[in-house]
């Protein structure tokens, strides 16, 4: 029974190594990071995908920073949120009274690891935001609560971003006026 439990650690030990940091930002890889399509051609169709140890509000503020980014790099001055999504996946996480550790889906149907007879599993959320922005030169309308300065948006969360090492992120200086 030892040699079971020990199994059981090292398989848990094993799963939870790859993912013990939350998502940085960073070009999509492995499924996490940001993407973007364009759609037209001030259009894009910009996501942000964390792992389960990133943060909803993380993984939106990414989303507004990839928007700002491509807003700046295309010339342009502001963007309007006009669609935006935030998906929750869930995931469980369950270990065995009798043997080993698993894995689960949302409806409690056993998915990988050691066998046992009875289990508890407890929730792993992970969540990927997505939003259609569009993008104008010149300054943002006042009462546009859908539109974000880009500047603005790099200046207020550019301190909050956790880029992952080797990824370039546009700055802009807190007293920079452009």
């Amino acid at each position: 029974m030892r040699a079971h439990a020990l199994v059981s650690v090292l398989a848990l030990a094993g799963l939870l190594a790859g993912c013990g940091q939350p998502t940085p930002y960073q070009p999509a890889a492995n499924g996490y990071g940001y993407s973007e399509q364009q759609i037209e051609d001030n259009r894009y169709r910009v996501t942000f995908a964390g792992n389960e140890l990133t943060a909803a509000d993380t993984v939106q503020n990414y989303l507004l920073y990839r928007a700002a980014e491509l807003t700046l790099d295309g010339g342009y001055d502001y963007f309007t949120v006009v669609d935006r999504n935030l998906d929750r996946s869930t995931a469980y996480w369950g270990t065995g009274d009798t043997l080993g550790t698993g894995y689960f889906t949302r409806h409690g149907d056993y998915v990988g690891g050691l066998g046992f007879t009875t289990y508890s599993a407890r929730p792993i959320d992970s969540y990927t935001a997505y939003a259609d922005v569009v993008m104008f030169e010149g300054e943002k309308a006042a009462g546009d609560v859908n539109a974000y300065d880009a500047r603005s948006v790099l200046r207020q969360l550019g301190p909050s971003i956790q880029a992952a090492p080797g990824v370039t992120r546009r700055t802009i200086e807190p007293d920079a006026q452009q």
